[in-house]
């Protein structure tokens, strides 16, 4: 196919669609006390391994997402990644050995590990691999010939017939056959490896394009059949294929979340918000698994970015305060050219600088972290709104917060459920005293939030 054909259909590849099916106990949400996930997109193994050190266990995330770590095609562009050519680790972001460290150090401090893992496609051309592997478009030595791929090798071009998305080529790529017994066998022995080495669950990306019951077909061959997964199954509406098929695999990624955060923080109003979630019709909160962006959609636009500033910093901040779903705060890096790869192939020296963006660790967003896991399993109390831009709720008696996304500053007296005392409002590191009836008053500049929450009584 034309490059740049290939070049479209592989930056499509992560975003189109996962999915997965029921069958199998699934695990929802992430195990465990802290949900939120920081997806430290395309940074290698080395380090992602002392992030988890230096920022990530010490802010409270439970999970870090990497990038796929199998072979893949050779070049410096992102969505080189998601064309493997072998199941061995050995790809731009490091060796078995670099894996290794990284799953054993993030366990050390305290984080688990999700694989981003390309099941439903091999690469759509030939040559070598970042490993040495050769390969063509339909045959892999000693892992697929051209009998492991599907008979349709049209691209998907109708999202209303199922058989078309499913068994046809997304964007080019060769189309496994996920119906097939060696192809179930040889995934899930690719998934067993990860498993092996410590990864504790995996985002499966395009599972839209694989049957929900060829996925749990692969999942009951694992050695560790409930472990936790993540399935990027992108909603459609009127779509042969829709993301509830997959939720008794694992949790599924709700992308209409993220669209409707876009409309509303930039087009709507913020009191639109205080049913997010089931309220909007979305999948049930114990199955979703939730985002203001992702690789895919910062680069298409679908969704807001690091370029929308400060309306992004403060949709993070309702997103990690907001009782739905698992959160994935993504962290990618500064880019013009939407094929762009990683700068320093990978290498991250520090935060902030080659054009790595952390938005794992801007305070804003990290401190919420905190917050979200002081407050798990608080309902949603005291909510206040403006009509408009302006909106503050609680978690129960554990926090509250407050957003203020009008041109000018608010001040206002808020009422809580909180104990009296003070407290670290830890978006404007200040301390805010809460009175015996639960109030508090404060002034919020244009475009900023306010965050208390119980154990953070100072700065």
């Amino acid at each position: 196919m034309a490059r740049r054909s290939l070049l479209l259909g592989a930056a499509a590849l992560t975003g189109a669609a996962l999915v997965m099916t029921p069958t199998i106990p699934a695990q929802a949400s992430p195990p465990g006390a802290k949900d939120v996930t920081a997806v430290l997109f395309e940074w290698d193994f080395a380090s992602v391994a002392r992030e988890c050190t230096n920022t990530l266990g010490p802010a409270g995330y439970g999970y870090v997402q990497v990038s796929p770590p199998a072979e893949h095609i050779q070049g410096s562009q992102w969505w080189t990644s998601y064309q493997p050519v072998s199941y061995k680790i050995a790809g731009r972001l490091g060796d078995r050995a670099a894996f290794q460290n990284m799953v054993n150090t993030c366990h050390a401090a305290g984080v688990k590990v999700v694989a981003d893992a390309v099941v439903n496609h091999m690469s759509a051309g030939s040559g070598t691999g970042t490993g040495g592997s050769s390969y063509t478009k339909y045959a892999y030595p000693g892992l697929y010939s051209s009998y492991d791929f599907d008979d349709c090798t049209a691209q998907i071009d109708n999202y209303a017939d199922r058989a078309n998305v499913q068994n046809c080529e997304l964007v080019g790529l060769a189309d496994l056959d996920t119906g097939e017994s060696h192809v179930r066998g040889a995934v899930a022995g690719y998934l067993d490896d990860l498993l092996s080495l410590g990864v504790d669950g995996f985002r499966i990306d395009a599972a839209k394009h694989i049957p929900a019951a060829d996925l749990a077909g692969i999942k009951s061959r694992l050695s560790k059949p409930s472990v936790y997964w993540k399935q990027e199954v992108i909603h459609g509406a009127g779509e042969a294929v829709q993301p509830t098929e997959y939720t008794g695999n694992g949790d599924v990624q709700e992308f209409r979340y993220a669209y409707d955060l876009k409309r509303v923080f930039t087009n709507e109003n913020l009191a639109y918000l205080k049913n997010y979630g089931e309220g909007w019709g979305y999948m049930s909160s114990g199955v979703s698994g939730v985002f203001v962006d992702n690789h895919d959609t910062e680069r298409n636009g679908s969704t807001l970015s690091y370029k929308d500033n400060a309306t992004y910093t403060l949709a993070n901040v309702f997103m990690l305060a907001w009782p739905y779903g698992a959160p994935d705060v993504n962290s990618g890096y500064e880019w013009s050219s939407t094929d762009a790869g990683p700068p320093n192939g990978g290498r991250v020296n520090a935060c902030w600088q080659d054009g790595w963006k952390c938005q794992h660790a801007w305070p804003e967003i990290k401190s919420m972290v905190a917050f979200r896991n002081a407050v798990r399993g608080e309902s949603v109390t005291h909510w206040w709104d403006n009509g408009g831009d302006a909106i503050a709720f609680g978690r129960g008696a554990k926090g509250f917060v407050a957003l203020n996304h009008e041109s000018g500053s608010l001040s206002r007296t808020y009422q809580t459920s909180l104990p009296a005392g003070t407290y670290c409002d830890v978006q404007g590191n200040r301390t805010v005293t809460v009175n015996g009836s639960g109030q508090f008053t404060a002034t919020l500049g244009a475009h900023t939030a306010l965050a208390l929450y119980v154990g953070r009584p100072s700065c």
